[in-house]
């Protein structure tokens, strides 16, 4: 099979060709039709995520080895099955959930598989779906997507169940009041339509990128307000007429997460979910004297993505912009992705 993996941190992925992938015990073997292209993807190839006061986080040290093929957004059809395999037939098109754990811890068992100590995340600790191939260990794993185009599924598994878990954190305001949103990637733009299946009121959308808030209002945000503008709290205040109870930061850097803290009232709740990197920019007595909740939000758990998969499933999400592109583009995809020259979501199709 043809793959993109990752042979040395901060540099380029390396094309391949590989064995063809054999299934054992209950493990399950996909031909990849859609790989989604994260922007953490591009924190996974360069080996870690910028903690700031020049200090990173280490993948390897965190129990990532290379090399690897990444991708951890994928749709595929089975191509073979192991013999404890139950539930699932040859011929049948699913998007992975990839957050898999040891399956025998506490958090593994209770269905947090994404929060294992020990993870074996598809994608970031075994190989991926930048290939033409893709092994799964188990049929819990896969979700039929039914006649929901591929690339448009493949996002669900990380864009859409990172979007969706955060959503559930603060769901008791959806409909009283306009969630903000930082960000208008994938991610954002994923938000802007899971809230209109969810029936909450239009969100307000931060982004420094013109396009990216064309974009937003395009998908049906209320408002979309440039952040680097001086007056963007008071902005954000008035398309909101008043007070926000929340802000999701699909963003997670220094500027985004000041702008958001600034921007709550007391008692506000703040949910980080984008890894761009910094320290936090707040002096800690205001915590306290705000009364506020600042929380993370990382990827989503496996009944959160079967009860995503359901809603999608009744076609009530709308589709966010996707832009397809040869597995051999891989690299250059990349790239465009960490220059912000993506809208929406791009696509590796093998």
């Amino acid at each position: 099979m043809q793959c993109v993996c990752v042979k040395q941190f901060s540099e380029d992925m390396v094309e391949e060709t590989r064995d063809d992938l054999f299934p054992s015990d209950s493990e399950v073997v996909l031909r990849v039709l859609a790989a989604g292209v994260c922007h953490s993807d591009i924190h996974i190839r360069d080996g870690g995520y910028d903690l700031g006061h020049g200090e990173k986080l280490s993948l390897a040290a965190r129990g990532m080895k290379l090399p690897v093929i990444m991708g951890h957004e994928s749709v595929g059809v089975v191509t073979a099955v192991g013999p404890d395999a139950q539930g699932v037939e040859v011929g049948q098109k699913a998007v992975i959930y990839p957050w898999n754990g040891c399956g025998k811890c506490a958090l593994c068992i209770a269905g947090r598989e994404n929060y294992c100590a020990t993870p074996n995340f598809i994608g970031i600790h075994c190989d991926g779906g930048y290939a033409e191939q893709v092994k799964v260990p188990h049929p819990r794993y896969l979700f039929g997507i039914g006649d929901i185009d591929p690339s448009v599924a493949a996002p669900y598994a990380c864009s859409g169940l990172t979007t969706f878990s955060a959503l559930k954190k603060v769901e008791d305001s959806l409909t009283s009041v306009p969630l903000v949103i930082f960000g208008a990637g994938g991610l954002g733009l994923t938000c802007i339509s899971l809230i209109k299946a969810l029936g909450g009121l239009p969100p307000i959308v931060v982004d420094i990128d013109p396009n990216k808030r064309a974009a937003a209002i395009a998908a049906g945000a209320r408002a979309a307000i440039d952040g680097s503008t001086p007056d963007a709290m008071a902005q954000i205040q008035a398309a909101a007429g008043g007070a926000v109870p929340a802000i999701i930061d699909f963003v997670g850097n220094e500027q985004t997460a000041a702008l958001a803290f600034d921007t709550l009232p007391k008692g506000g709740k703040l949910v980080i979910v984008g890894l761009f990197g910094g320290a936090t920019p707040w002096k800690l007595p205001l915590i306290p004297l705000k009364a506020m909740t600042i929380m993370g939000s990382y990827m989503g758990s496996l009944p959160e993505f079967r009860e995503l998969m359901e809603i999608a499933l009744k076609s009530a999400i709308p589709p966010i912009p996707v832009t397809e592109f040869p597995l051999k583009d891989a690299e250059s995809v990349l790239k465009r992705l960490d220059r912000g020259e993506v809208l929406g979501r791009a696509i590796l199709r093998p």
